[in-house]
């Protein structure tokens, strides 16, 4: 059975699920949240698109996006996840598919707004709803740009966020109490066993692998992620933005 084809039309914005194989948990390690930060500032860099929402949890991300050009949302994604693979891939020490099939989207009119809204509360709620957190505030959502009106580096608002209030304050105010009336249902999530394995806290040691003549340099060049000056400079920023505090548990300390 054939695909289904992308509804790809311009004035469109995008809610984007990608998942880890096998939905194992391997995007807890603070490393890899940084290094994603960090790939999503490059692609933005490099293809111009918009992106108003932003969730890293632990299997899985959230995203709301537009692209610059309605056709260029397959080559975002296909980047983005070649990138963060190979990234993560030689940071853990392993091979093989490192996200799950095909990313799942679902595209609506900027002018939409009622699904723009109920689309960016969703994404926002995901770690509320997973009882990660009791509130909205999380360090690898964008949340915190709404609520406090700051900015990240990466994400922007929504038009249909800009359009709750005559004020900036007045929009956060709105929206706040827009999201505070949501009362999201955990979900148990369905894991396939085969082969599942939750991601060793520490990364195993192993021989060198040869990088391929024709591999793209990781951003970190021969040192180790945790060493990476720019890498951290566009993490420190995102989450200072959306910081919540006490520190989220198993994410690891966190000075703010």
């Amino acid at each position: 059975m054939s695909r289904p084809r992308r509804n790809f039309q311009p004035g469109f914005c995008y809610h984007i699920t990608t998942r880890c194989n096998n939905r194992e948990f391997r995007l807890t390690r603070l490393e890899c949240r940084e290094v994603f930060l960090y790939a999503i500032k490059k692609a933005q860099q490099k293809y111009g698109f918009k992106l108003y929402a932003l969730c890293i949890m632990s299997n899985h991300v959230h995203y709301l996006l537009e692209p610059k050009q309605p056709e260029e949302l397959p080559k975002i994604m296909h980047w983005l996840n070649w990138y963060t693979a190979m990234c993560f891939n030689r940071m853990l020490n392993r091979t093989g598919h490192f996200w799950e099939k095909r990313y799942h989207s679902a595209g609506f009119a900027n002018t939409d707004k009622r699904r723009a809204l109920n689309t960016l509360r969703y994404i926002h709620a995901n770690p509320k709803a997973a009882q990660m957190q009791p509130g909205f505030f999380y360090d690898f959502s964008n949340y915190g740009t709404h609520d406090r009106l700051s900015n990240d580096g990466i994400t922007q608002w929504h038009p249909a966020f800009l359009q709750l209030g005559r004020t900036l304050d007045e929009c956060a105010a709105k929206y706040r109490r827009f999201c505070q009336k949501y009362r999201p249902q955990a979900k148990p999530e369905k894991r396939n066993y085969r082969g599942s394995r939750f991601l060793p806290s520490m990364i195993k040691a192993g021989k060198a692998k040869k990088s391929s003549p024709g591999q793209m340099s990781l951003p970190w060049n021969n040192q180790k992620v945790t060493e990476s000056t720019e890498v951290h400079e566009v993490a420190e920023k995102f989450i200072q933005a959306n910081y919540y505090q006490p520190t989220v548990p198993g994410i690891g300390s966190r000075k703010c």
